[in-house]
């Protein structure tokens, strides 16, 4: 039975015991200095999932994803398409802060993205998965596409929207990003209203990257 057979009860059950697994995992060293694992939230029948890459220090004190500075930002775009956090689900590729908020590693997302993200995915079974900076965008395209030149530019394959964007945290570092930033959010609007006249259905483009396999 896929998850779409399932009642909304049983996939939010699944959803809440992987959420439990987070908060308990050793899987990786990372767990031996966070003060709580960020498994994600939102619903469990959301459209679109963000996923970002790491949590911070607000991250990692509330347990809880975008809740710093980035988070506040992921707010005003999400209005800009007249969506709030409680229409989106929102995680990141690895669950636990990385020591001084440096990048995550290969090793760390090979284990916490098995383990977790892919599962979460199949549970939340999004139309649109927006990737939020380049470690959740290399999950879904070639390790040669590059984040500047793909931003905004949307892959269909296993009836799923891949969109890569410009990670928050960047364009606040880099204001000349904000309206490249909030051109490509506005689209979504737009691909979630494609989706909807297509009657639910994303046809595929051929040959879609490698990479899409992963969910």
């Amino acid at each position: 039975m896929t998850e779409e057979g399932k009642s909304l009860e049983d996939r939010q059950a699944a959803l809440d015991a992987i959420a439990a697994e987070v908060r308990q995992c050793e899987k990786c060293p990372l767990h031996s200095a966070r003060t709580n694992a960020v498994p994600g939230a939102g619903p469990v029948d959301a459209d679109i999932m963000f996923i970002g890459e790491a949590p911070g220090f607000h991250e990692d004190q509330q347990g809880l994803p975008f809740v710093g500075a980035s988070g506040k930002y992921l707010d005003q775009l999400l209005a800009l398409i007249d969506l709030t956090r409680a229409d989106v689900f929102i995680t990141n590729v690895v669950k636990c802060r990385p020591p001084g908020n440096r990048d995550p590693l290969s090793t760390e997302i090979d284990i916490c993205m098995p383990a977790y993200l892919k599962r979460q995915a199949e549970i939340i079974e999004p139309k649109i998965v927006a990737t939020l900076g380049r470690f959740s965008m290399a999950l879904f395209f070639p390790p040669s596409a590059r984040i500047s030149r793909i931003h905004g530019q949307p892959k269909r394959a296993n009836n799923r929207i891949y969109y890569p964007l410009y990670h928050p945290a960047a364009v606040l570092r880099n204001p000349n990003l904000r309206p490249v930033m909030e051109e490509d959010f506005k689209r979504i609007r737009d691909l979630l209203d494609d989706i909807e006249a297509a009657g639910g259905t994303i046809e595929d483009e051929p040959p879609p990257p490698q990479q899409l396999s992963l969910f």
